[in-house]
């Protein structure tokens, strides 16, 4: 069995609870098997959001001011890359405790909150940051399709969304089979937020391509018609 199917067994079976994923990912974090599984070399996905968000924000000595929502932050690979590039202001949504334990040693997030996307992460406060990401997030039993009207209601108008994910899901996932995107043009047409981009990339996780969307949070009077 490869490295990839090993790891979609763990995390991406069918069937599995919330509360036995979480504690997988808690298992998986420990002695830093997640973060040696998951470097560079086989990753990509981190650097693909930094290079998103260098496009949005390409005067450098801005980024120190630009509000950002890590969610599905993990052990804070997404983080750290974005500090390297020089934004500051992030804070993580992760319900694995035992990742977040890891990310929060590494002094990279302001905040933290451990919950779920979605109904438990209405702690957060809404227009509240320039970005919100998720890299990594999206797969069998993780974020649902609805999820992501959360961070529509977590941005402010004008700032962005970026979402990361392996291109393959959109057709192997139930969840998000003829259903992801299409909720997606939903919220474009509700007038919650507007598509900036879509970009196939390559190696975005082992051999896998992935998909990076980024889009444009519209303004307070469009998003409450």
């Amino acid at each position: 069995m490869d490295q990839v199917t090993a790891v979609d067994d763990l995390i991406f079976k069918a069937g599995l609870p919330k509360e036995e994923i979480t504690r997988r990912y808690t298992e998986w974090a420990k002695d830093s098997h997640y973060e040696q599984h998951m470097n560079e070399e086989n990753y990509h996905g981190p650097l693909y959001v930094a290079e998103a968000m260098v496009k949005l924000y390409p005067e450098e000595a801005a980024r120190k001011n630009v509000s950002i929502l890590d969610v599905a932050a993990g052990t804070g690979l997404v983080g750290m890359q974005l500090l390297r590039k020089g934004f500051s202001k992030i804070d993580a949504l992760e319900p694995t405790e035992g990742m977040l334990s890891l990310a929060k040693s590494k002094n990279i997030y302001t905040r933290t909150f451990q919950n779920f996307l979605g109904e438990d992460s209405h702690c957060i406060e809404a227009d509240y940051y320039d970005v919100a990401i998720i890299c990594g997030g999206m797969g069998e039993n993780h974020i649902p399709c609805s999820g992501i009207d959360e961070l529509c209601r977590f941005v402010k108008p004008g700032g962005h969304v970026i979402i990361v994910m392996r291109e393959e899901f959109l057709t192997t996932v139930a969840e998000y089979k003829d259903r992801l995107e299409p909720h997606m043009k939903n919220l474009e047409q509700e007038g919650k937020w507007e598509p900036a981009s879509r970009t196939v990339v390559p190696k975005y996780y082992f051999n896998y391509d992935g998909i990076v969307y980024v889009f444009k949070v519209k303004q307070q009077s469009s998003r409450d018609a």
